[in-house]
């Protein structure tokens, strides 16, 4: 008996080469935005991309969307608040050495 092969094309298209009618169908699929279904594919030793899947009758796609990583939070928790030009730093950070001892 021959089996039919009933596997659907899959494509892998970044968002914005997306056609607008499948633009529209994504939104409409994930209306409170990509968040929760966000998956992260990793192509190699530090080379990911984040991507949903949206599936139609003829094919599954795996959409690239592009994700902005904040790296100033770290820079922030990095700052050094108690700089030496400002006056009276000195005697807080005194200050504070002779409370935790």
């Amino acid at each position: 008996m021959a089996q039919t092969n009933n596997t659907k094309k899959r494509v892998i298209i970044s968002y914005k080469n997306l056609p607008e009618e499948l633009q529209e169908q994504l939104k409409l699929q994930h209306p409170t935005g990509f968040t929760d279904s966000m998956i992260r594919i990793d192509k190699g030793p530090g080379d990911f991309f984040y991507a949903v899947i949206l599936e139609t009758d003829e094919i599954n796609y795996l959409v690239k969307i592009d994700v902005k990583i904040d790296s100033e939070i770290e820079e922030e928790d990095e700052k050094d608040y108690y700089d030496e030009d400002i006056n009276g730093a000195d005697q807080i950070e005194e200050a504070s050495d002779e409370d935790e001892n």
